[in-house]
């Protein structure tokens, strides 16, 4: 009797195990279905066998950047616009997860859970998808950009989030993707990777808007000082070295110039404690979500630097390193008296795509990243780098405030591959436009190099606002 009851009770619980076990495996199957569809590896999703009855994907303009064509998945009749976009819309082989051919792919070819691809069209959600960039503005930035090594532009409305370029080298034709061997895998390194959202570079001189904003909150008389530069300034037993010997300089005038001497001597009176600080607090190390992607983390981190190279931290050295998206949306922030409106790529629909995904098509804010002082602070010094060091008619006429950078990773014959920097916003009210623009291997400085490209990509942001 005892045996009878003890194998009872054992296939009672083999029962329950197995209906527990199986109520899972529904929900999970009811839940992630098309989170599984979306996998690279699912063949029918791609290529003939799913992108071809995807929905239209335009641009702000409506125009088409990706639609499905009598069996095939064909993309902007102009080359440049395909290639500037790559990373944005994606192609058919779904190599590039950010691009949203990659990431709503089940929704853009109307995917179900009990039809699968096979739904009948009257069945159908909406499944068209429109975009916030602007081809023009994407093409212009590209032309800019696809002779460098590596490299981003971002430019996004601050008041609404609408990110109208968004561009990264190298890329390809997605009409004509690459076949990459190993013969020629060196030519087509990283060109998988959405450098705008998912690379980091040296920051150079633009990381001197962190360690300004860490003096004017925590030295009372920053306003109020001079320093002289010599052209070099030994600090903990090396030196630090600037372009020019730029003489006695305040504030203002040593961030115009970009003296390195000035804000290395900033760093080290500040401390490690202030500028670690400063640079969590404005987002360095921090991600963000672009509409479902998440940026890549920066890094700053001098809790072991010694004193030279805290120094050289002050100046976008050591082991510094940011990304493109999270400097445009320090801009933002700074355009914006402190807290940053989120940017975002997807706009709009014909149909129920966007309550599908979540996503809503006005941008929210992000923490506060400055103080509305020390904003203010910061934009004034930027304002004044325009003025006195760019000049106002590099934009066009444009209210510009920005800053360039040069960081320098390497030394002797690969200098040339050092990251050239440009970031910055417009003050004009019409033209409420933050970006950033970063290349590799030119072996030029900041300006000549991703400031020819932010020119290019904020003139036609500019026009594509005003039209």
């Amino acid at each position: 009797m005892k045996r009878t009851l003890k194998r009872s009770w054992l296939i009672f619980i083999v029962v329950i195990a197995f209906l527990c076990g199986l109520c899972f495996l529904i929900a999970e199957t009811i839940i992630n279905a098309s989170d599984w569809v979306d996998q690279p590896y699912n063949g029918h999703i791609s290529g003939s066998g799913g992108l071809i009855q995807a929905g239209k994907i335009t641009d702000r303009n409506a125009e088409v950047l990706a639609e499905s064509v009598k069996g095939e998945r064909v993309y902007h009749s102009d080359n440049a616009v395909r290639k500037s976009l790559l990373h944005v819309v994606g192609d058919n082989s779904l190599n590039i997860s950010t691009a949203v051919q990659s990431q709503f792919r089940s929704q853009l070819t109307g995917y179900s859970f009990i039809w699968g691809l096979d739904m009948p069209q009257s069945f159908r959600h909406g499944n068209d998808m429109e975009l916030t960039v602007d081809a023009q503005t994407c093409k212009a930035a590209y032309n800019k950009l696809k002779n460098y090594d590596s490299g981003a532009c971002v430019v996004y409305n601050y008041d609404t989030g609408e990110v109208l370029c968004s561009v990264s080298v190298k890329s390809y034709d997605p009409n004509s993707p690459p076949k990459i061997t190993k013969k020629n895998e060196d030519k087509y390194e990283g060109v998988y990777l959405d450098n705008v959202l998912s690379s980091t570079y040296t920051p150079g001189s633009i990381f001197k808007i962190v360690t300004a904003a860490a003096a004017i909150e925590n030295i009372p008389d920053i306003w109020e000082r001079t320093w002289y530069c010599s052209g070099k300034e030994e600090i903990g037993g090396g030196d630090v070295t600037c372009v020019n010997a730029h003489g006695t300089v305040n504030l203002k005038q040593a961030f115009g110039h970009s003296c390195n001497v000035v804000f290395a001597e900033l760093a080290v009176e500040l401390g490690a404690d202030k500028m670690n600080a400063m640079a969590k607090k404005m987002g360095i190390n921090s991600s963000f979500s672009i509409s479902g992607v998440n940026t890549k983390k920066g890094h700053y981190d001098v809790k072991d630097a010694n004193k030279n190279q805290l120094a050289w931290s002050g100046v976008g050295q050591y082991n510094d390193t940011v990304n493109p998206m999270q400097m445009a949306i320090l801009c933002g922030a700074i355009a914006k008296g402190g807290t940053p409106v989120i940017p975002y790529t997807i706009s709009g629909n014909t149909g129920s795509l966007l309550t599908d995904l979540g996503i809503t098509k006005i941008g929210n804010n992000g923490k506060s990243l400055l103080s509305s002082s020390t904003a203010d602070g910061i934009g004034e010094l930027m304002r004044y780098a325009v003025i006195n060091d760019y000049g106002e008619s590099m934009f066009g006429g444009l209210k510009m405030c920005a800053k360039t950078g040069t960081g320098e990773t390497l030394t002797g014959s690969d200098k040339d591959k050092n990251d050239g920097w440009m970031i910055g916003y417009c003050k004009d009210s019409k033209y409420p436009l933050a970006f950033a623009c970063v290349v590799r291997g030119s072996g030029e400085y900041g300006y000549a190099t991703a400031g020819q490209v932010a020119k290019a990509a904020v003139i036609q942001a500019a026009k594509s606002l005003k039209e």
